[in-house]
């Protein structure tokens, strides 16, 4: 009988990437995935220590597997990630029931971590820090699995330090890809049928700079010329890397999606120097302003921390002034959390949480203000979709992206896939959009195939 596992994953799109992997690396040992813990031999969860309450979620989410472990004590549960590298052995120490825990550049080793606890029942934890050379051998080349879109991973780790942050220490310092395997890579997904790429890192737009590889413009090139792509996204950028190059290729690239998450944190210059983020609001308002002179159509993303230690009235204000002046189509909001390790955690602070969660209020109110603006401009438009696949709207339907990347789910047949179709917006949500298939000229793009 074939062995089964179950797979959660917690975090980030690089934790989506690694997920990938993991299933390929099970499968290459004889396992199959299922849909719940209930029908699995391992359980598995990989995980995200960006906050402390995801990190707490995790231990949470264990507990929900020990009943099952109770009834069946043959079931191996397992955690990967950021929480497995930063908790490390005291994982095995605070859960009694869990098997096996790997850090995030160890899941290479998992195969070897399932077997040894098939056959020895031995509980087993790596996470030690690999050095560059053998990282660099270890970048994942994942299967496809009929996708229209894939993330390809071109750096891992991260240099920056920012004082709040413990991607570095769970992660480990840049490193970055040859350009030429990324673009063979590219091609080779195209081949199998792929039609959009994310280029994926913690900070994309310090790309090649140890290796002196060419820069993160020249790579957004060199992959825009990939014949049979139709799209081309990056995530996630750092507002002081973000060079004029960079900016000029959302005026030059034909297949760069007008869509980019830029990360401000802060409006206020005193909090966003407490975070060591190593630039201004001026400056980041200057390049905003640059990314729309050079594409007038682009919408911006963000990240925005709410309750920083020794955030004044004035500071929260300024931060409010920036998203009224930058018109975020979106903003991901997070209410400071301390995170062991970091500078922040030991910076003196006396702000309740009663005045952060008022302040964090104010700032959804005003967000979701310009989030309505931007989406319900688009009713009535007809827009380019990339359609990715069968909608969960229900039979019928399929689901695809625009150019900023927003989803709209809208009746259609399953040769579609793959295409970019105009689509006339009708209905506009809070998270996604309704529309109908129309033969109307779309505004962004043209399906070239």
């Amino acid at each position: 009988m074939k062995k089964t596992f179950y797979l959660e994953t917690f975090g980030c799109q690089m934790n989506v990437v690694d997920s990938e992997q993991i299933v390929d690396l099970l499968c290459g040992i004889g396992y199959s995935q299922v849909d719940s813990a209930e029908k699995a031999d391992l359980v598995l969860l990989n995980t995200c220590s960006v906050r402390e309450k995801a990190e707490r979620k995790v231990y949470g989410h264990l507990g929900r597997f020990k009943p099952i472990k109770d009834q069946r004590p043959d079931l191996m549960i397992g955690v990967g990630g950021c929480v497995a590298q930063q908790e490390g052995e005291r994982m095995l120490e605070k859960v009694p029931y869990l098997d096996l825990v790997f850090g995030t550049h160890n899941i290479h080793r998992l195969p070897e971590l399932v077997q040894q606890a098939e056959e020895k029942r031995q509980r087993g934890s790596v996470t030690e820090f690999l050095d560059r050379e053998t990282r660099l051998n270890l970048f994942p080349q994942r299967s496809v699995r009929d996708a229209v879109t894939r993330f390809v991973t071109v750096m891992q780790g991260c240099d920056n330090f920012c004082s709040y942050c413990i991607v570095p220490y769970v992660r480990g310092r840049e490193i970055s890809r040859s350009s030429a395997e990324i673009v063979t890579e590219i091609e080779g997904l195209v081949a199998q049928g792929v039609r959009e790429v994310t280029l994926l890192g913690q900070n994309v737009n310090s790309y090649g700079l140890k290796e002196q590889e060419i820069s993160f413009a020249r790579l957004l090139h060199r992959v825009n010329a990939v014949e049979g792509l139709k799209r081309l996204r990056f995530a996630t950028s750092h507002p002081k890397d973000m060079t004029a190059e960079l900016i000029d290729c959302f005026g030059q690239l034909d297949k760069l999606c007008k869509h980019i998450h830029l990360p401000v944190q802060s409006g206020s210059e005193r909090i966003l120097q407490l975070m060591n983020r190593g630039y201004t609001s001026a400056d980041y308002l200057k390049k905003v302003t640059r990314l729309k002179t050079v594409c007038p159509e682009i919408r911006l993303t963000t990240d925005i921390i709410v309750g920083f230690p020794q955030e004044t009235e004035e500071d929260f204000q300024a931060t409010l002034d920036v998203v009224a002046e930058v018109g975020y189509a979106d903003a991901f909001t997070f209410l400071y959390s301390p995170r062991t390790g970091t500078a922040a955690a030991k910076m003196p602070d006396d702000q309740s949480m009663v005045l952060r969660q008022q302040r964090f209020e104010r700032l959804l109110e005003l967000q979701n203000s310009n989030s309505e603006k931007v989406w319900q401009a688009d009713l009535g438009k007809t827009l380019a979709v990339l359609v990715e696949g069968e909608s969960k709207q229900g039979a019928g339907q399929l689901f695809g992206r625009t150019t900023w990347n927003r989803i709209v789910n809208f009746p259609g047949e399953k040769n579609l896939l793959g295409q970019i179709v105009p689509v006339k917006i009708v209905k506009v949500f809070r998270n996604s959009n309704l529309g109908e298939l129309t033969t109307d000229a779309c505004g962004q793009e043209r399906d070239a195939s």
